[in-house]
């Protein structure tokens, strides 16, 4: 992979000012997306193996370096994945399960993976404490204890993720439990329950070339892929089809729609919310995920597309992705599709303990977030900066101060928006959340409990999933702990804060 050549994030913000100049005389994209042929079958990630043995399924990912052909690009491309050359197979377990996965490195430097998403110890987390050396294999295990949901898994090397992502590594994790299994939704793999990582690449000669010219929020893409397909086309042979969106993407944030039909919202970050919602576009930022099912006529062709984007008061959207628009994914329907029923669930056997209740809120923290850092500092691994009680629940209030994208994800927790400057969320932030995308300016309080894992020295990360942003310091780390364990609360040694090393 090919990178350009450094600047300092001082001189990228002169080199936005210059361009933003620039844009105000023109009034067009700096950014935009070239338009594809939509020709290509896309690829469908395999479900990942598995063996149980003593009661526990385990997997086996081996993070290693490979070449792919994408269609229209001047190959093979060297790229990264999980158990092939690019992205990784879709991992699948149910609520109750213990599971494990055999993380084995090929690579020729160190890398974690992170579950993004999952409630877990943080020892098993896979953030930047957990890193995997080349020629090891790490073993985390857990027990599956949250809803069900779309999940995701990626690298989170601290300074080095969004090198890591963009290469390839990253791939799907899917939850099931008694709700979902019971609900009237598609859910036939790879047909009419089909996995969507969207993500933006740019090609130098074949090879991906991840740019670093100070341009916010972090590189985006001229070319658009989903599970690696550019120009996907996906035959449809139902009336209606899931869509499980996760933006995999570094940086850039897209606003899915189809032109011509509304979507049914069945759930977002952390699982299926109470009811259907229908919705015309849905925004998501790096690391979100959602799950639409959508409507389809037999005998027709239309394609899914990313409009515009609303990106909320930012200095010059045209040059952070706001203005482009352009072609996502084609579907293309059999002239005979199988009926499906309404979307309908009821809800799990678990939702009462799962619930949140505000005013059990034992403290309320807040989080700034800007010029690379959260509260006024950098990320420190050798720094833990909040400690919370085990069993609490706790409201976060976050606020973006800088006119330019930024989102939050907190590790290990389910989140529920309660309000966004006041005022009752939009419907695509309702449900659970583990990443929310902040317009500046404007206050989001998060409601989360911290129900288990204690561990004083070991710690969950909060960050930035702008990936450029989290490499450069915009992360923070958190311990959950016993009431009476305030004296041991540190961080493990040898962890030396390495940042950014582009």
């Amino acid at each position: 992979m090919r990178r350009r050549p450094h600047a300092s994030v001082a001189a990228g913000a002169a080199v936005a000012v210059v361009v933003a100049v620039g844009l105000a005389a023109c009034g067009v994209s700096t950014t935009s997306v070239t338009e594809a042929e939509f020709t290509n079958e896309l690829a469908i990630p395999p479900l990942a193996e598995s063996a149980v043995n003593g009661g526990v399924r385990t997997f086996d990912l081996t993070a290693e370096k490979g070449a792919t052909e994408f269609p229209g690009q001047d190959g093979p491309t060297e790229t990264w994945g999980f158990n092939g050359s690019f992205l990784g197979p879709t991992l699948r377990a149910e609520r109750g399960e213990k599971i494990a996965v055999d993380v084995a490195n090929d690579l020729d430097e160190p890398t974690s993976v992170h579950w993004h998403g999952m409630h877990l110890p943080a020892t098993m987390d896979g953030g930047p404490h957990q890193m995997v050396d080349p020629g090891q294999t790490w073993k985390p295990h857990w027990t599956i204890d949250q809803q069900a949901a779309t999940l995701w898994y990626h690298p989170h090397p601290h300074g080095k993720t969004e090198d890591h992502v963009y290469k390839g590594l990253a791939g799907m994790v899917i939850l099931d439990d008694d709700a979902s299994a019971e609900a009237d939704l598609p859910d036939e793999y790879g047909v009419d329950d089909l996995p969507l990582v969207v993500q933006d690449k740019s090609f130098d000669d074949g090879e991906l070339e991840l740019s670093d010219d100070g341009a916010e929020p972090g590189m985006l893409g001229d070319t658009v892929m989903v599970n690696g397909t550019i120009g996907g086309v996906q035959e449809v042979t139902s009336e209606k089809v899931r869509l499980r969106l996760l933006n995999g993407s570094t940086a850039r944030t897209y606003a899915f729609e189809f032109p011509d039909r509304s979507m049914d919202l069945i759930a977002g970050d952390g699982g299926l919310l109470d009811e259907p919602a229908e919705v015309d576009r849905l925004r998501l930022a790096p690391g979100e995920r959602a799950e639409v099912v959508v409507d389809f006529t037999a005998g027709e062709t239309v394609r899914m597309r990313s409009a515009e984007v609303d990106l909320g008061g930012v200095a010059v959207p045209a040059t952070m992705g706001g203005h482009d628009a352009f072609d996502v994914l084609e579907f293309r329907a059999a002239e005979k599709l199988k009926s499906a029923p309404e979307p309908a669930w009821s809800p799990s056997s678990h939702a009462e303990e799962d619930a949140l209740d505000e005013s059990e809120g034992a403290k309320t923290r807040k989080f700034v977030l800007e010029e690379r850092e959260i509260n006024g500092e950098r990320m420190d691994m050798n720094r833990i900066d909040e400690v919370a009680y085990v069993g609490d629940t706790e409201v976060w209030e976050v606020r973006s101060k800088q006119p330019i994208p930024h989102s939050f994800h907190i590790h290990d927790v389910q989140f529920e928006v309660l309000s966004v400057d006041g005022e009752t969320p939009p419907v695509e932030m309702s449900g659970r959340k583990d990443t929310i995308y902040l317009e500046p300016n404007r206050d989001y309080r998060l409601l989360m409990r911290f129900e288990d894992f204690v561990d004083p020295t070991m710690p969950y990360m909060y960050h930035c999933h702008m990936l450029l942003h989290e490499d450069e310091g915009m992360m923070g780390q958190f311990v959950v702990i016993e009431r009476g364990q305030e004296a041991e609360v540190g961080v493990p040694a040898g962890h030396d804060g390495a940042g950014h090393e582009h």
